[in-house]
Formats: structure tokens, sequence, C-alpha cells
């Protein structure tokens, strides 16, 4: 619950209504181990899933399987609305727990249809349901910012300008290692952590695992 209720779905809405909620929107809570597939290309888009507790990549595998991170999704994050809402024929991605993973799904039509008992809180979800659209869509947006640069170092420095922007300080951590955070550029991983290491040592930025500092010229 506690979760739950920092979560873009249930903004402005009681504790006690999202109680009430979960039964009325056929919620059904499951764990997954790190690695394992929660929803896999080809299946039907009809659930949406709230992390609960650990983190998930969505991620685009081709023939090969090689694999692009389109998003990564913690903790009250939320996938799947959107290819949901467009009720598409099968998803087009996969999505996998980037650890031991907890995710609490709920029928799409259960959020967007009002109730046979006339629920007043459908309104509220179906406004905030409209508003994490249009936040996943500015996302992909500022995504496609970044990997339509020219050079792994132009990529690199954009999203690290973003991250540091989002974390409001040019201290920040990303939420990727570095085989994710090139899968999530679309960039060789060598070629990432060449570019990483250079901009270590023209004073550019400084950086340990996943924790980043920006340093201004």
């Amino acid at each position: 619950m506690e979760i739950l209720k920092d979560t873009p779905l249930f903004f402005g809405v009681q504790e006690h209504e999202i109680e009430e909620m979960l039964g009325c929107l056929s919620s059904s809570e499951k764990n997954y181990h790190k690695g394992s597939y929660i929803f896999t290309a080809q299946d039907s888009p009809v659930n949406v899933g709230i992390v609960l507790e650990g983190s998930v990549h969505v991620i685009k595998e081709d023939f090969w399987g090689n694999r692009a991170i389109l998003a990564s999704i913690g903790a009250g994050g939320m996938f799947g609305e959107a290819f949901a809402c467009a009720q598409a024929d099968h998803l087009p991605v996969s999505v996998v727990a980037r650890e031991d993973t907890s995710v609490l799904f709920i029928d799409y039509k259960r959020i967007i249809t009002t109730c046979s008992s006339a629920c007043h809180f459908h309104t509220r979800l179906i406004e905030n349901m409209l508003h994490i659209l249009a936040e996943k869509n500015l996302l992909l947006t500022q995504k496609m910012e970044h990997i339509v640069k020219r050079t792994t170092r132009e990529k690199l420095l954009s999203y690290l300008s973003w991250q540091a922007a989002q974390a409001g300080s040019s201290y920040f951590m990303i939420p990727f290692n570095r085989q994710e955070l090139a899968d999530y550029l679309s960039v060789d991983r060598s070629a990432l952590s060449s570019e990483l290491g250079k901009l270590q040592k023209e004073g550019v930025l400084e950086y340990h695992k996943n924790q980043f500092k920006l340093i201004h010229a």
C-alpha cells in the first residue's frame, strides 16, 4: 500500500479507496526472479503492471537475440499501459525482471471502464492514466534525443546531462550498469567504456560504477 499510494495511477486517491479499487480492478500480484520474462513479445496486451518491489527493463530483441533497452522501471512505475490502450494485437517488446521483482497486474479495461457500481474514483483513474501516457510519450521523445546523436560521446553526454537535470545536481546515479547503458543508448559496450575513460581523463566527469559527477569547465 505504501508503494501504491505514491504511484501516478493512484494520485489523489485515498488509501481506503485504493483498497476498494484493487478488487474492482481485478488486480493480482506475482513475484519474478531476476532475468525472468514478465511479458514476452507477441503476448496480448491486456494487463498493465505496477512494480511493487524490484525493477524491470522494457526491451526489444531482434532475430539474433541482440537486445536494446527501451526503458528501466523501478518500484511504483507502470508498464504495458500504452500497448493496452492502443488495443494492439500483440506486444512488440518484452518486459524482464532486472532483479527479484514483485508486480501488481491490473486489467486495463477495468481502469478505463466505469463499473456497475459506478465507483466515483474511476474518473480520477482515467485522468491519471491519460497523464501517465503523456509522460511516457515525453520520455520516449527524450530518449530519441539521445540516440539520434551521431557519436557515442554525444549520446553519452546527452544522456548524462539529462540525468543531471532530472536530479537537479551534478551528482547523480543512473539506473543502468555498463552493458545496460550501452543497450539503452544503442552503442557498443567497449566504445562506451572507452569514451567514459576519455571523458574522465579530460576532466569532463567523474564516475564510479553507476554514480556520476559532471564537472563544469
